[in-house]
Formats: C-alpha cells, sequence, structure tokens
C-alpha cells in the first residue's frame, strides 16, 4: 500500500507540470521514461519537473519523456492513465474539447518538432525499436532463468526442477517470430493478430516437409527478420485488399488473401532469403571479434553513445535478437555495454574536478548508483552532455572497456548476454559464454572496471578547459542561469541542439525507441 501510495503520489506531482489531464493526449512507457503526446508543448513546466524527487530528467523527441527509470516507470504509468482519465471526466463538458487555437498550436509545435528531429531513416529505426521494445521484459526474464538453469545443470543441482526451468527458458524464444510478426502489423498500421499468424508459419514444425530453393525448410528459419519481413508484406496485401474488395466482402476475403498471398511468399521466399542474412550476421560478429575483437570492441564501446544520441542504437535491436536466437546470446551487447561504464567513470572524474560546485556534485551522487546499474540518462543529461567535454571523455572509457572486452573474443573467450536491455552491474544475471560462467563474469567485471578506470583518467585530465574550470568550479545555486533544476548545468544551446536529437527511448527501448541503457 505504501508502495502504490509513492507511486500514485508521484504521478500526482507530475500531471499538473505537463499541463493537466486535458493536456495529454497519449500516454505510454519504455523501460525507463514515461512517454507522453501533449497537445500544448508551452504548458509544461520543465525545471519543476527536474525538481522532483523521483524524476530523472527529461527529453524531448517524438514525444515528452520523463525518465524515472526501471521498475518505477511501469509503477507509476498506470497511476498516470488513471488519473488523466478522472481529470478528463471531472471536466466540465465544455473543457473536454480543446479549442481550434489549442489544437493549432499543438498540432504546430508537433510538427515543428518531427521536422527538425526526424528524418526517414530515424522513423524507419523508430518503428523497428518500438516493435522490439516490447519484448525485452520477456527476453530478460527468461534469459536469468536459462542462467539459473545452466547454473543447477552445471553443478548437479535439483535435476527434476531443470527441464521445467529450461521449458520456461525456451517457449518464448521458440516462439519470439509470432510476437515480433504481431507487433510489426501492429507498428505499420496492419491487423495484429494477421501479422502474428503470418509469421507463426515460419515456427510450424511442419514447413520441415517443404522445399524451397533446392533445400528442406527448418522450424525457425528465417528467425526474427523473417517474422518482421513477413509481417509487413501482410500489412501492404491487407492494405490493398481494403481497397478493392467489397465491403461486405472484407471480413471473408480480406484476412483470406493477406494470410495466403504473404504465407506463400514466406515460404517459397523469405524464410530462405531472411535464413540466409540471419547465418551472414551471425557468421560476420564470430569474424569480426574472432579477427579484430580488441579494435572492433574499441570502436563500439567508443561509438555507442553518440549512437544513442543519434538514435542508430536502435538499428543493432534486431542484430542483437537475431544473434540470441542463433547463438543463445548476443556478443554485441557486453561491449556497448562499456559505454556505460565510461559514463560512470566521466561523472565521478568530474564529481573530484569540481569539488566547490555543490548542485552538480549532489547530481552525480544521486545518479551514479543507476548508472552503476546501467541507466544512463541521469548521468547523460545531467552531467557529462551539458558539460561537453566529458561526453566525449565518457566516450573514450567505453572504447578502452570495449577493446578490453573484444579482446578476449579475439583470444577465444567469448562474452555474451542471454537477453538485451540491462547494462553495468544489472547485466551479471544475464551473462553467458562458452568457458564457463565464471570467466565470463570476470571478464566482464574486469572490463567495467577498464571501462571506469578509462573514463575517469580521460576525464580528469583532459575532460575540462580552464574557462570551463572557471564557470563551473564555484559555488553555484540553482538559478535558470546557470544551474539547471535537477542540480545539473543549465545546457548551452549547443546542447538543447543535441538533448532534442537525442533518443526518446532506448531502449534497447524506445519505441518506441530503445531507452538510454548503456
Amino acid at each position: 500500500m505504501v508502495t502504490e501510495d509513492k507511486n500514485r503520489a508521484t504521478a500526482a506531482a507530475i500531471l499538473p507540470l505537463v499541463g493537466g489531464a486535458a493536456n495529454v493526449s497519449s500516454i505510454a512507457h519504455c523501460m525507463t521514461r514515461l512517454r507522453l503526446g501533449l497537445h500544448d508543448r508551452s504548458l509544461v513546466d520543465d525545471e519543476a519537473l527536474k525538481a522532483l524527487p523521483a524524476v530523472m530528467g527529461v527529453v524531448e523527441d517524438d514525444t515528452y519523456q520523463i525518465v524515472l527509470g526501471p521498475g518505477t516507470v511501469a509503477r507509476v504509468t498506470p497511476e498516470f492513465e488513471q488519473l488523466v482519465e478522472e481529470g478528463r471526466e471531472a471536466a466540465p463538458p465544455q473543457a473536454a474539447v480543446s479549442s481550434d487555437d489549442l489544437a493549432a498550436q499543438g498540432a504546430a509545435i508537433k510538427a515543428q518538432q518531427k521536422a527538425k528531429n526526424a528524418t526517414p531513416f530515424k522513423l524507419f529505426l523508430r518503428k523497428i525499436a518500438n516493435i522490439f521494445v516490447p519484448l525485452i521484459p520477456a527476453l530478460i526474464g527468461c534469459g536469468i532463468i536459462a542462467g539459473l538453469n545452466g547454473l543447477l545443470v552445471n553443478l548437479g543441482w535439483l535435476p527434476a526442477v531443470t527441464p521445467a526451468l529450461a521449458a520456461m527458458a525456451s517457449g518464448f524464444m521458440a516462439l519470439i517470430a509470432v510476437f515480433v510478426g504481431y507487433n510489426t502489423a501492429k507498428e505499420f498500421g496492419g491487423t495484429p493478430i494477421l501479422g502474428g499468424a503470418v509469421a507463426a508459419i515460419i515456427v510450424f514444425p511442419g514447413v520441415a516437409n517443404i522445399d524451397a530453393f533446392g533445400q528442406t525448410l527448418s522450424p525457425g528459419q528465417g528467425g526474427v527478420l523473417g517474422a518482421l519481413g513477413a509481417a509487413v508484406l501482410a500489412v501492404y496485401v491487407e492494405k490493398w485488399c481494403r481497397r478493392w474488395v467489397p465491403e461486405a466482402l472484407d471480413v471473408l476475403v480480406t484476412p483470406t488473401l493477406t494470410v495466403l498471398i504473404s504465407g506463400l511468399a514466406t515460404i517459397f521466399g523469405l524464410m530462405y532469403v531472411a535464413g540466409e542474412i540471419s547465418s551472414a550476421i551471425g557468421t560476420f560478429a564470430d569474424w569480426l571479434l574472432s579477427n579484430g575483437g580488441a579494435g572492433a570492441g574499441f570502436v563500439l564501446g567508443g561509438l555507442f553513445l553518440p549512437l544513442v544520441m543519434l538514435g542508430l542504437h536502435q538499428a543493432l535491436i534486431p542484430i542483437h535478437t537475431t544473434l540470441i536466437e542463433q547463438q543463445g546470446y548476443t556478443v554485441l551487447l557486453p561491449i556497448l555495454a562499456m559505454a556505460g561504464a565510461g559514463q560512470v567513470g566521466a561523472a565521478m572524474a568530474v564529481y573530484f574536478r569540481l569539488p566547490r560546485n555543490e548542485s552538480i556534485r549532489r547530481t552525480i551522487k544521486s545518479a551514479l548508483p543507476a548508472g552503476l546499474l546501467g541507466v544512463g540518462e541521469p548521468l547523460i543529461y545531467g552531467v557529462s552532455l551539458p558539460l561537453g567535454r566529458p561526453f566525449i571523455t565518457a566516450c573514450v572509457g567505453g572504447a578502452f572497456g570495449g577493446g578490453f572486452v573484444g579482446l578476449f573474443n579475439q583470444l577465444g573467450d567469448t562474452v555474451g548476454s542471454t537477453a538485451i536491455g540491462p547494462s553495468g552491474w544489472a547485466l551479471f544475471p544475464l551473462l553467458d559464454g562458452n568457458h564457463g560462467l565464471g570467466s565470463t563474469i570476470a571478464i566482464y567485471g574486469a572490463g567495467l572496471l577498464v571501462g571506469y578506470v578509462a573514463g575517469f583518467l580521460a576525464t580528469y585530465f583532459f575532460g575540462f578547459s580552464k574557462d570551463l574550470l572557471t564557470e563551473f568550479n564555484v559555488s553555484q545555486d540553482p538559478a535558470p542561469s546557470t544551474v539547471a533544476a535537477t542540480g545539473g548545468p543549465h545546457p548551452t544551446p549547443d546542447t538543447d541542439t543535441a538533448r532534442s536529437n537525442g533518443p526518446g527511448s532506448t531502449d534497447p527501448g524506445s519505441p518506441e525507441k530503445a531507452p538510454v541503457r548503456v
């Protein structure tokens, strides 16, 4: 009851600061952020929102995003939805309908933001992220169960229980194509269940009796990429049918033709093509880390934070999922997670380099635990990105950590993750590799340490110019001209641009973008 009251109190504190129930047009959440569609952006009190104890930061993209952190956001969102609904019901009849001027203003602001921040490529990646991010909780849960089962099997404990755990861990992955198909059709404007029906063909055991391109198909061939392609095709077939099939026959003809046409194309084309692409992805990832693991890890770990800021990290989500489906784990995520280690090290250096700036130091102390668990938004948007140079030196720390983990992959000690989403210390329960759990944990933990140290040293010695130290190494009151209400420095114009072009969600989510989990 206390927790429920706390979550409702958080929701009640947020609602008036975003303009009240009448100003909220849509509500969603990813792993760390409450994502709101707003009629009038000018009604939002950003500084008051940032000052709320439960709010780690705000990000503006295609939606207005309030960072609450993992776990908290999933509990606050239902309370917020209920308060919005109650507010709308209690409003006078005339207040329920927004004025034409307000609607026009909201539409203009939304259009301006989309024109500034969105490109066709980013919009496409956002759709892809929206497909996979809702699957992350199941991937995490099943991944942890798989790790627990592997540990019990290796120790020889509870032999009567391990088969049940194996079924729990594998059941979702065996049918993940169906969920991908369902979400794909939903995201691209089709009927979700038809997308799931077509994607289900890929995992149906009976496809083993079918020959295509001179080879016998196998259940699951093409995996999530095949399911994605099949569902997109089903959406286009369905839309074509809606235009040309008479309304009286639509309920019978449209779903039949959608499943028939896209299903045949899936069996005799997409499964083979997607299977070849999936195999190539796995082969290339293995080759890259086996032959150039240190260099590849250095580049991937160093560039991940900029990719997140540009929203391009979402292109990696299907690759992670494909690797997990093929090999049982993704070898890329532990390397990319080193970017978060560099960010933590950079924040600690900022703490020591600005001993007189109580507000920034408070922000770091409050955000550091989340950063250690892989939630990067508070440190990125509250510390390193507004300061500028520390963001770059954080990338340096991530590069060294990624290079360290990549080197061990190159030497034959594969380090992977059985799910996407968590990073930092939260990734430990999901680790897997080819040389035992102890070796995998040791390499990953040492990689984090390298990232922390490299990020700290790079920031401490190269993260501050004389002018930056002069400006910020002083006692600052939380004034709008200098310090944001979160206790961090107020973004400069360049920072505002970076923020507006930054990720919305993760992400892994965001989709919504994948949330910023580094």
